[in-house]
């Protein structure tokens, strides 16, 4: 059914301009925010994946050594006859 009504045909026109205007403005807000938020994201100080494993395998390979190193040490301190009780002695 059809009118012939031009107040009512302008005020569609309007409506239809107005969703337009709205829905363009919603797309560049939310360009604008990704964009913000890619720079945020971008300025802040992340680890490659890559390079926290390295780290990771360095950390655990120390730990290794270290624990290696005290088992030598009292075997030494056995050898020497100390102990470890005499360190704190002197």
């Amino acid at each position: 059914m059809q009118t012939d009504n031009r107040l009512f045909d302008d005020f569609v026109k309007f409506v239809n301009g107005a969703a337009g205007t709205v829905a363009g403005m919603a797309r560049e807000t939310e360009s604008a925010a990704r964009e913000r938020a890619r720079e945020w994201v971008g300025g802040l100080d992340f680890v490659a994946r890559d390079e926290f494993e390295a780290v990771k395998a360095m950390a655990v390979a120390a730990r290794d050594e270290a624990d290696a190193l005290k088992l030598r040490i009292a075997a030494l301190e056995a050898q020497v006859g100390t102990g470890g009780a005499a360190q704190g002695d002197a």
